[in-house]
């Protein structure tokens, strides 16, 4: 008589369960069509947003006795950063997280006594356009306060070809596309474990379950295997639409797209967690979809899925970093666009496993199996 395998029933569960998943309209919509949809409308917009914070470097030696500084200090959408050393700035240039370098030249003698410069590079495309137009009105508006009879104030120079530094165009789909992505896996990683293990519960097939000799450990990663898979389907499908056809940033190409999916598996297994939890709480059918929103709702909103969280208000940007999908969206970002590592972005997964432990801890307290 051959040994029962609980590796040969979990396998079995997980292939009933996957065509179960893939044949759920509701799974299809939330992980592919609602994504896809957001990825296309951002996709054909092109290069008109992204963020609208503006991360802006003072060049070493620039003038800062003037109108036109204190006007930028005093703008809540410029903060002035500042790097240790030429090579930590020309990083920061690189991957794109500085909008400009500005440099601002007293001009004595000259009918306009400032002269304001600005360099670049396209990594910041999304964001030195806006910046120079933000530069141009800081001008006319101090022109117009001081020197309304004169010559002007200041004089803004700046030359495209020779101020804006070619490494790589940053896009919209650079950023939309791994918000969509979190959002797909926050979305079924709460949604469809919630339904699905309060379903296999209601309908009794769990108590079926128990009468065969296959373990609940084994259960659970059976049907979670399940999800996994499809999930990481529909991970690659996400990203390999939007590089072939929106040019979508995988700087280091194939190494890339699989450390993209080594955090999308982080992120779904800690979304799943929820799941359990939200299975564990509600009470009926009816139930889910208000408990999943709770914890979903926040997290899309105020994620960063379609704006960088710089551009909320400060009270409520620490609320937005303490949320997961936050963080996992930041390591996203960080590792397609500016080519960071999974070992780089340790901070962030080290936080997302932190809510890992915190939400399988709540997961195991609540979770029914009858």
């Amino acid at each position: 008589m051959n040994k029962y395998s609980q590796f040969r029933a979990m396998w079995a569960i997980t292939k009933a369960s996957l065509r179960s998943i893939m044949r759920s309209p509701s799974a299809v919509i939330f992980s592919f069509v609602f994504p896809f949809i957001f990825i296309l409308v951002f996709g054909f917009i092109g290069n008109s947003g992204g963020r609208q914070s503006y991360r802006v470097v003072l060049e070493p030696g620039a003038d800062t006795s003037n109108a036109i500084y204190t006007s930028l200090k005093q703008t809540e959408s410029v903060k002035f950063v500042s790097y240790p050393n030429e090579a930590a700035l020309a990083d920061a240039m690189q991957k794109g997280r500085v909008s400009g370098i500005i440099n601002i030249i007293k001009t004595p003698g000259a009918a306009t006594p400032y002269s304001i410069q600005m360099r670049s590079t396209t990594s910041s495309n999304d964001k030195w356009p806006q910046l120079k137009s933000l530069l141009e009105s800081k001008i006319n508006e101090v022109n117009g306060q001081l020197f309304k009879d004169r010559p002007s104030y200041a004089a803004f120079n700046f030359d495209y070809t020779k101020d804006i530094k070619e490494i790589r165009q940053y896009k919209t789909i650079d950023f939309i596309l791994p918000g969509q992505l979190g959002f797909s896996l926050l979305s079924s990683g709460v949604f469809g474990v919630a339904f699905m293990f309060f379903n296999l519960r209601n309908m009794l097939v769990l108590k079926r379950f128990f009468a065969t000799p296959i373990s609940r450990t084994f259960i659970i990663l059976g049907e979670g295997l399940s999800r996994v898979i499809f999930q990481m389907i529909t991970a690659v499908v996400i990203i390999l639409a939007g590089y072939y056809f929106f040019g979508f940033t995988l700087i280091h190409g194939f190494e890339t797209l699989l450390e993209m999916l080594v955090l999308s598996f982080i992120g779904l297994v800690i979304f799943m967690g929820f799941g359990f939890i939200v299975s564990g709480l509600a009470k009926s059918d009816s139930t889910i979809p208000p408990f999943a929103n709770l914890i979903t709702m926040p997290q899309f909103l105020l994620g960063g899925t379609f704006f960088s969280i710089d551009n909320f208000p400060k009270w409520l940007q620490p609320i937005s970093k303490a949320m997961p999908l936050t963080h996992l969206n930041t390591a996203m970002r960080a590792v397609a666009f500016e080519g960071q590592n999974l070992w780089d972005v340790r901070s962030e997964i080290g936080i997302l496993l932190v809510w890992g432990v915190v939400v399988y801890f709540v997961a195991v307290k609540v979770f029914k199996w009858e």
